[in-house]
């Protein structure tokens, strides 16, 4: 791919950030809310080889699954009240 002066556009091959800029650290597990990585490997993520950038991708779901608080019912369980 070349760029309107047609020297070539240094392209790189790794795996994007999950940054969603939502950046908040949940005090409890110490991960961000928005993307689920941990302050170290938010900080480190630039310089991580591609492997570590795909387990931690991996582990992402499961990580934001167990941060989201468990549902009380919402409305219908006020009304039932």
């Amino acid at each position: 791919m070349s760029n309107k002066h047609g020297s070539e556009v240094w392209n790189r091959d790794e795996i994007e950030s999950p940054c969603v800029n939502i950046c908040v650290i949940q005090p409890k597990t110490r991960l961000c809310t928005g993307c689920g990585r941990s302050i170290d490997e938010i900080r480190d993520w630039s310089a991580m080889e591609t492997d570590e950038r795909r387990d931690i991708m991996t582990a992402l779901p499961e990580r934001v699954k167990q941060m989201k608080p468990a549902r009380r019912g919402g409305r219908a369980a006020r009304l039932k009240r």
